[in-house]
């Protein structure tokens, strides 16, 4: 065989690797929740105003951009061990009062990707809601990153939006 055909075959293989790794890349989901004493339009008031996420929240700590579908948001991330981290994701979807999500990556597709998420479910009588806080991972890294490092942020963040909602009773 020639050079160029064991360059051919090598490069083949690669790709086969790769596309294999991806497909069954591990999948995970980290899900959270706070029972909030308010009615969701209030805890909507502060979750989706992106603007004034600096004045409560210790996890993300910068949000820039618009809650709509399709809109690449700027957040930076404060974790509880002191590193900061930017990121870009993309917002997947806007339920006002009841859902946002969106969409994020690690350099490239199939590496570490995230869709991070918020769900409010208001009580049966309305006065309070349920926030279910999550994020579903997938991708090659989570061979190596164990994603419950998050959980603390995660509750961190949960605590501060139920004390800044119920102090503006």
């Amino acid at each position: 065989m020639t050079a160029a055909v064991w360059v051919f075959v090598g490069v083949a293989v690669a790709v086969a690797v790769v596309a294999v790794a991806l497909r069954w890349s591990p999948r995970t989901e980290l899900v959270t929740q706070v029972n909030i004493a308010a009615p969701p339009d209030r805890v909507w008031a502060l979750l989706g105003h992106p603007q004034g996420y600096a004045a409560w929240n210790p996890f993300i700590v910068s949000m820039q951009g618009e809650l709509v579908e399709g809109q690449t948001l700027a957040n930076e991330l404060q974790q509880a061990n002191g590193k900061r981290m930017r990121f870009n994701p993309v917002v997947h979807k806007v339920e006002v009062g009841r859902e946002l999500r969106w969409r994020g990556r690690l350099l490239v597709p199939g590496l570490f990707d995230g869709e991070h998420y918020f769900v409010l479910h208001p009580s049966v009588d309305g006065s309070s809601t349920l926030l279910i806080h999550g994020e579903k991972f997938s991708g090659l890294l989570l061979w190596v990153l164990d994603v419950e490092r998050f959980r603390q942020d995660f509750e961190r963040m949960n605590q501060a939006l139920k004390t800044a909602v119920e102090q503006k009773q």
